[in-house]
């Protein structure tokens, strides 16, 4: 009997064609998709380098079975998009990847300190310089300066066992531990035994030789920074290994204060649109105040220079050689003090000498106010207090200063200073004398009161 004399047969038979014929042309469309969206995202790209006024919409392409417009969505563009609006949520820049912890130093926060801002009725604005990410603090600027500076002139080659020497009260060996590790070098701190024993164990911890020695005036050859010197010129007939000693002489070594010159300086101009009416700064080696004070005077062309502000602690000698021109201490002559820094409880500013960092921009320093112990320590717990800032002596000293050199500016003028590094460096000393002050029970309110400083009229 033919299939034609059979309806129901007939039926069943085409039912099972088109069954077989409906997944064959599936297969073959799964097949073809990739080439479709090949040539969505060809024609999308020619598209888009089409001049203006040339319309088409690469996003709707007919169907091939039904002819209604399928919209094809671009998923790399939406992740893109998703991408800038979570860079615009958290203010990081997503373009692109940084080469190592050089990559941290610089380009640090210019903030507002809204409690001394509110207080003085001037701005004050600090550098965070706590934020660089290699030792915390601006001398990674200098210790990056002065490795590269070391390589061009050909003073240090990398994985060769070539060390590094320096004398430090801490900061800048903590950030030459950190970059000679990154760089392929060996590090050789000399610092005071004096000193907070969080920096020591620090550099201990980045692999550094650590050599606490006895304090001794700079004329001393056993004094911390000698001590290094002498260390770096033994390195060649002690290793006997080829490999060099490098001095890195922050106090006086000019690629300290030309780091600030070509950074520090540079961001500061940037961050306030050249608005800034005064700049304080304490000085160790003086590179920080010197390298930004030729930079804001001699580089920027600024409207006016602004008013350039010495911090310094007691028993340091640069305030008088500021003011008055000459080191001047009443029990002692000038490079002969006991102390291998000042006698003060502050580390990282003071000092009884004028090296040649701090030489370099001298002549363009106006004023230096002086800063007692007690008013560091009491600034110190009013930045924890009142702006969450938790920040070492010298920085709590800059602050200090900042607010007298606000008064000698007009109200609302800019005052810029720094924040120099984080107050977990200054546990055993620094804010072991503040608890033992009293300091962090209660709150204070008058900010001229807790300081000892005269209230600006109204």
């Amino acid at each position: 009997m033919a299939l034609t004399d059979h309806p129901k047969a007939y039926g069943s038979a085409a039912v099972a064609l088109a069954f077989t014929a409906g997944i064959l042309v599936t297969l073959g469309f799964k097949d073809l998709y990739p080439d479709l969206e090949s040539r969505y995202q060809r024609k999308r790209r020619s598209t888009a380098r089409r001049p203006s006024g040339r319309s088409s919409d690469p996003g709707r392409r007919g169907s091939l079975f039904w002819g209604a417009p399928v919209k094809l969505e671009d998923h790399e563009t939406l992740l893109e998009h998703d991408s800038a609006t979570s860079a615009l949520a958290t203010g990081r820049d997503v373009q692109g990847t940084s080469d190592g912890i050089e990559a941290c130093i610089g380009n640090t926060p210019l903030i507002r300190i809204a409690s001394l801002s509110e207080a003085t009725g001037r701005t004050i604005l600090a550098k965070a310089e706590f934020l660089n990410g290699a030792g915390n603090s601006p001398k990674d600027r200098v210790a990056l300066n002065i490795i590269r500076e070391a390589e061009e002139q050909g003073l240090l080659h990398s994985h060769q066992g070539d060390t590094i020497y320096e004398g430090t009260v801490g900061s800048t060996g903590i950030s030459l531990a950190a970059l000679a590790r990154a760089k392929g070098y060996k590090a050789h701190i000399c610092m005071p035994d004096d000193q907070s024993f969080e920096k020591s164990d620090l550099l201990l911890h980045l692999g550094a030789e650590v050599e606490r020695v006895p304090v001794q005036p700079i004329t001393s050859p056993d004094h911390f920074v000698n001590l290094a010197r002498r260390r770096a010129k033994e390195h060649a007939s002690i290793r006997a290994d080829g490999s060099k000693g490098f001095f890195a002489d922050q106090f006086e070594s000019p690629s300290n204060w030309r780091a600030h010159f070509q950074t520090t300086g540079p961001e500061i101009v940037s961050q306030t649109n050249g608005v800034i009416h005064a700049f304080v700064a304490g000085a160790g080696t003086g590179g920080t105040i010197s390298g930004v004070t030729k930079y804001l005077k001699e580089q920027a062309s600024l409207s006016s220079p602004p008013l350039i502000v010495l911090a310094d602690p007691q028993g340091s000698g640069l305030y008088n050689k500021i003011r008055h021109g000459v080191m001047y201490s009443p029990t002692e002559k000038e490079g002969t003090r006991r102390r291998s820094q000042v006698d003060s409880i502050v580390e990282g500013v003071g000092i009884n000498r004028v090296t040649q960092n701090l030489e370099e921009g001298r002549d363009l320093i106006d004023d230096a106010v002086k800063v007692t112990d007690e008013q560091a320590c009491r600034m110190a717990r009013w930045l924890v207090q009142k702006d969450g800032l938790f920040v070492g002596s010298s920085s709590a000293v800059n602050c200090v200063a900042a607010v007298q050199a606000a008064l000698k500016v007009r109200e609302g003028d800019t005052v810029v200073t720094v924040l120099c590094d984080p107050g977990t460096r200054h546990l055993s000393k620094f804010y072991k004398k503040i608890k033992e002050m009293g300091l962090e029970e209660g709150e204070v309110e008058d900010l001229y009161e807790d300081l000892g400083l005269e209230r600006p009229e109204d």
